[in-house]
């Protein structure tokens, strides 16, 4: 899987604190290698968001992506929970 970081997502992503930054590293990395594992509670998003998918990075935060391709995604945005999906 390559991954790769949308503008919005980076400018986000440098201001979070080092935890949550080392978390999403980690969970980027089990994403490229299994981008179903369980841990990951990746699933599509309806609404508003329809045609974006999410995976969990900790408790409460998650990273909000797109398939770019079949074997692409791009990030598109990281936050908590409740910001995400208001």
């Amino acid at each position: 899987m390559r991954v790769f970081l949308h503008r919005k997502f980076e400018k986000k992503f440098i201001k979070l604190h080092p935890k949550i930054k080392e978390q999403f590293k980690e969970r980027r990395t089990l994403f490229m290698e299994d981008p179903f594992h369980p841990t990951l509670n990746n699933h599509p998003l309806s609404g508003e968001r329809q045609g974006q998918w999410t995976i969990n990075v900790t408790g409460d935060w998650r990273a909000v992506y797109v398939f770019k391709g079949k074997d692409t995604v791009a990030f598109i945005d990281i936050d908590t929970h409740s910001n995400l999906y208001e």
